[in-house]
């Protein structure tokens, strides 16, 4: 059968779980159920339940390319400004002069996407660092990585070898998305990404190790066998599913790299398992949890470790538990210096539409965090405002069922931007965004033609309690402005506090959808009136990615950005930044260390 016109019909499932029935117009449609079901959201053939959660937008981007509801990368770019390589080198780096210089970090010429970044700081050699995106440049979504010797001054990049993984029904995966990337104590790197199929069943978490002294200049299998540096199989396995009725999604790994932790060197991976149910509304998405003791190559059973509160989740479950905390998204996973284990996420079993919450859950240190008992109940961190307009926007390329702040078609749900961190005396800084403020304004799903300005904010909490209490969320940004997708890192004796995001503040920006780049740095911060100073990382602003000026790009700006202390206590930065080469508005990863 052709592909291009092959339609897996699924009318009769859908019909029954009441999740809407995917039209078979477009081109390829998903024989995975969940993704099937998402991207009938996403091009309005279906509606978004209250509760329900959505794919990751480096999985739904993927899916509407392949669907032919984009246009095809060659027919949109054939007019397009070419990169021309540098002098003297194979790739094209960049640096944006300013007081704080802005490098380009993938050094593919293309003019594929690269958006949805991480980065991570060796241990053992802080000029050392690695990084991920999201990357396009060989077809659909995959995930590339990057790595620096001289602390960010000039980068390297490379696809990892993950397009060799079999699937459970045969055959190697079409995509990659949601890349993540951790140092180990003894400066081994690991990284990993969800490996999915457009038009077959099976999804995956893999991860593939750089062993201590190669800095993430490639990957290898993480398996102790002969001649293991030079073999990129087997891969670690997180999790492999081949039924049309789950889907994995949004992966972070995180070592434990704590000189006097009890579990120094495992490595630890969360996600989120989307499924179709048989139990409550049909549909569910609750955290997964998987460890290897080995070094990356076996992982334990995933395990289900959102849990349930009778007091925060009280309705929209999808389990036979009504007060399951099972509609999330957006994991994080970070490790104390003394081993526990700590897990936010994004939930929506909430009675009230647009508002949700963030929690938290641990696992100590002296138990078998693969065992699901050993997990504490799930704890509200903060509740969270969400009635940012929804899609679809013909103009910004926005997508269905997505929440975006005009004019901009960049993802803006909630659910993917919660970033925690731990210092070493154990206290924890939980950062995110919601829309709090902009509630009574013009920008809201409330309103017919949602426009600007749109008042959306950047708060952090902080826990000095293992997580069991939080502080009210303490406000960083400025009013009717938007400001999203926080990332944050707290320097290891907890002296400061460094929140980085997209921001609107500057210029016309907030009515153009142009943006910048922002560090807070706070000093202090579990003071009651702590110190903030505000830095532009941006050289200049970034230009608004629409339809009009580049129809393949539009609407994708990845899930999530990253800061990490580097080196003397610097913010090492990583962000998505369209201000292509050679006049191309485009997506490309920037870096910048802020002292």
């Amino acid at each position: 059968m052709n592909p291009k016109i092959r339609c897996v019909c699924l009318v009769s499932v859908f019909a029954i779980v009441g999740l809407g029935v995917p039209k078979c117009a477009l081109g390829q449609e998903p024989a995975n159920k969940v993704l099937a079901h998402q991207l009938a959201i996403a091009t309005g053939q279906a509606k978004r339940q209250q509760h329900e959660q959505v794919v990751s937008s480096g999985v739904i981007h993927t899916l509407l390319l392949a669907s032919g509801a984009i246009e095809s990368q060659a027919n949109a770019s054939k007019n397009s400004p070419i990169h021309t390589p540098a002098s003297a080198s194979v790739g094209c780096p960049n640096v944006f002069q300013g007081p704080i210089s802005n490098t380009r970090v993938n050094q593919d010429c293309s003019l594929r996407r690269q958006a949805e970044e991480v980065i991570a700081v060796n241990p053992t050699d802080p000029d050392n660092l690695i990084a991920g995106q999201n990357d396009s440049r060989i077809g659909f979504n995959h995930c590339g990585y990057d790595f620096s010797f001289d602390g960010g001054k000039t980068w390297g990049d490379q696809l990892p070898p993950f397009f060799q993984f079999i699937g459970g029904d045969g055959h190697t995966f079409d995509a990659c998305s949601d890349p993540t990337a951790t140092f180990d104590n003894a400066g081994n790197a690991y990284v990993g990404g969800i490996l999915f199929d457009v038009v077959a069943i099976p999804s995956a978490i893999v991860v593939a190790k750089s062993n201590a002294g190669i800095g993430g200049a490639f990957y290898h299998t993480p398996a102790t066998v002969p001649f293991q540096t030079y073999r990129d199989t087997p891969l670690g396995v997180a999790t492999s599913d081949n039924d049309p009725n789950v889907a994995n999604d949004k992966p972070l790994i995180t070592a434990d790299a704590g000189a006097g932790s009890p579990k120094k060197n495992n490595v630890y991976a969360t996600w989120t398992r989307f499924a179709i149910t048989t139990s409550g509304i049909g549909i569910h998405s609750p955290i997964y949890f998987s460890q290897s003791t080995d070094g990356g190559a076996t992982w334990s059973p995933g395990i289900e470790i959102s849990g349930a509160n009778s007091g925060f989740c009280t309705i929209g479950s999808g389990e036979a538990n009504p007060n399951a905390c099972d509609q999330d998204q957006g994991s994080d996973p970070v490790v104390g210096p003394d081993g526990t284990i700590y897990v936010s996420f994004f939930n929506g079993n909430t009675p009230i539409p647009g508002v949700n919450q963030h929690m938290i859950v641990s696992c100590p240190p002296a138990a078998d965090c693969s065992s699901q008992a050993s997990w504490t109940a799930p704890v509200q961190i903060v509740a969270d405002i969400g009635v940012q307009p929804v899609g679809p926007d013909p103009v910004s390329g926005c997508p269905g069922g997505r929440q975006c702040l005009p004019p901009n078609g960049y993802r803006i749900d909630d659910a993917t931007f919660g970033s925690l961190s731990v210092d070493n005396n154990g206290t924890l800084y939980h950062v995110f965004s919601d829309f709090r403020n902009g509630v009574n304004g013009n920008c809201t799903f409330f309103v017919a033609n949602p426009a600007p300005p749109c008042d959306q904010d950047v708060f952090y909490s902080f826990s000095k309690d293992g997580g069991a209490t939080w502080s009210a969320p303490f406000k960083l940004t400025p009013p009717a402005s938007a400001q999203w997708m926080p990332w944050g890192a707290v320097v290891p004796d907890g002296s400061a506090l460094y929140v980085t995001y997209y921001d609107r503040s500057y210029g016309l920006c907030e009515f153009t959808g142009c943006n910048d780049i922002t560090l807070a740095t706070i000093s202090n911060p579990t003071a009651a009136a702590p110190s903030i100073k505000y830095t532009r990382v941006t050289t200049s602003s970034m230009p608004n990615l629409v339809i009009a000026n580049n129809p393949i790009e539009a609407g994708f700006l990845g899930d999530y950005m990253w800061v990490t202390v580097g080196r003397h206590n610097r913010a090492n930065v990583v962000w998505a930044d369209t201000r292509g080469l050679n006049g191309a508005v485009e997506e490309d990863i920037y870096f910048a260390t802020v002292p």
